[in-house]
């Protein structure tokens, strides 16, 4: 058996289709709906209306309409953290969420040298428990154990996400309040693509919301 391992993990489980979000519009005309492409998903507000010729444009081409429920979770405060391997991109990204008017907290390391994990990601993951940050975000150098870790802590979702698709997707259909990244996954630029994506997105659609509810109700089984 080969010992060769690959130096990046690659997830291609969910892939990016074609979408436009046309939620701050309250009549949706078929001028709106130019470049989707077939499947393609919409958004729209709760209270959007079409003109017939939007409608005969998204029976034929099949657009699947998504009407948001309530509004998107405005984040102000990340609190950050990451091991030795992940070191590095925290400092990097704690400058980069600052500058754009986030209140960041640093849980640590503060240095390359070896740690372990779990600490962080339990500090982390408490701050978010306790309300006293609106997400987190964790670097590693895979994403997954951070990930485990957190989620150990709880009223915490977190996800491990290598593109900004599951990024997305992790906030809309499972409402995770914790993000974590692998070092050895992503360059620098995809880990900004995939921290932006995450904190512009949110839980919004009922269905969601409900599932979301689920997984609440079997953690609350194992914490009595």
């Amino acid at each position: 058996m080969s010992e060769n391992l690959p130096e990046r993990l690659i997830v291609n489980s969910i892939k990016e289709r074609s979408e436009k979000d046309e939620s701050e519009k309250l009549l949706i005309t078929e001028m709106d709906l130019r470049g989707l492409e077939e499947g393609a998903r919409l958004i729209v507000s709760k209270n959007a209306r079409f003109t017939p010729l939007a409608e005969d444009f998204i029976r034929e081409k099949k657009i699947e309409v998504v009407r948001k429920s309530k509004d998107l979770p405005v984040v102000r405060s990340i609190a950050i953290g990451a091991d030795h391997g992940g070191f590095h991109y925290k400092e990097k990204l704690k400058n980069y969420l600052s500058q754009k008017g986030f209140r960041v907290y640093d849980f640590g390391t503060n240095s390359k040298e070896a740690v372990d994990y779990p600490d962080f990601a339990h500090a982390v993951a408490k701050a978010v428990s306790e309300g006293k940050v609106d997400i987190g975000i964790l670097i590693d150098g895979a994403g997954i154990g951070s990930a485990i870790a957190a989620n150990k802590v709880p009223g915490v979702r977190a996800a491990a996400c290598y593109n900004a698709a599951l990024a997305k997707n992790s906030r809309e259909h499972n409402g995770a309040n914790v993000l974590t990244l692998g070092s050895g996954q992503n360059s620098f630029e995809q880990v900004i693509e995939i921290v932006d994506v995450f904190l512009r997105s949110g839980l919004t659609e009922e269905r969601h919301a409900r599932r979301v509810g689920k997984i609440e109700s079997i953690e609350r089984q194992y914490l009595k």
